[in-house]
């Protein structure tokens, strides 16, 4: 199911958490955002299901059972200031259809085409499989930093260059994202490869995988 955008209270307690050292537990969370800690960890367990939030056990005080404590994901974002100059056009896209469009997650992914298609200009393969190694590389080139399999079947894409605009409107960028890689595979005359983009599926990376085939009955396994 596709992550739904970030409400104005759980985007201030992810805030919150950024600023934060340590692990924080719920009651430190609700009380630092005016919430009873019920509702603060509800907030947390929602922002856990979307990758935002990581949930560790703390070390437990005197004789008493050891307690859940939070603090946001390790996602990294990229430094290279040219990658940070594209992402900014990138999230004002996102921002913008977000609060414009009827249907933003459907105008995000024709957007992300069309941005893949361009990336992809001066790239060719010859082959399916080059095209997924052309993809990757471009999604390096942006700042992802991918890490895939041998195969090229199963990417981890542990960087986000969007992450800050992703974490307010999710179901937007990770369109933009899937979009800008199915239309580098069109560019690449590998349209008939599927792609599936799993956000923040595991800590510290979104999961991209590809079908040669077209077929997602048989999903690669991460390696």
């Amino acid at each position: 199911m596709a992550p739904r955008s970030v409400s104005p209270p759980r985007a201030r307690i992810l805030e919150d958490l950024q600023g934060r050292t340590e692990l924080a537990t719920a009651a430190q969370v609700g009380q630092s955002a005016g919430l009873h800690h019920n509702t603060a960890r509800e907030h947390l367990e929602a922002l856990v299901e979307l990758g935002l939030v990581e949930r560790h056990r703390t070390q437990p005080h005197g004789r008493g059972r050891p307690s859940w404590g939070f603090q946001a994901s390790h996602i990294k974002t990229e430094h290279d200031p040219r990658v940070r100059e594209y992402a900014g056009l990138a999230s004002a896209l996102a921002a913008f259809l977000a609060r414009s469009s009827p249907n933003p997650p459907d105008d995000a992914l024709v957007a992300g085409r069309l941005w893949g298609e361009a990336i992809s200009d001066t790239r060719s393969a010859a082959t399916p499989a080059a095209a997924r190694r052309e993809v990757v590389d471009a999604l390096a080139d942006l700042g992802f930093a991918p890490q895939a399999n041998q195969r090229v079947t199963s990417v981890a894409l542990t960087r986000c260059p969007l992450l800050d605009v992703a974490k307010q409107y999710p179901d937007v960028v990770c369109s933009v994202h899937l979009g800008l890689v199915e239309g580098a595979l069109t560019a690449l005359g590998a349209s008939s490869t599927r792609a599936t983009l799993q956000p923040f599926s595991e800590s510290g990376a979104c999961r991209l995988r590809f079908f040669p085939e077209g077929n997602a009955s048989s999903a690669p396994q991460p390696s």
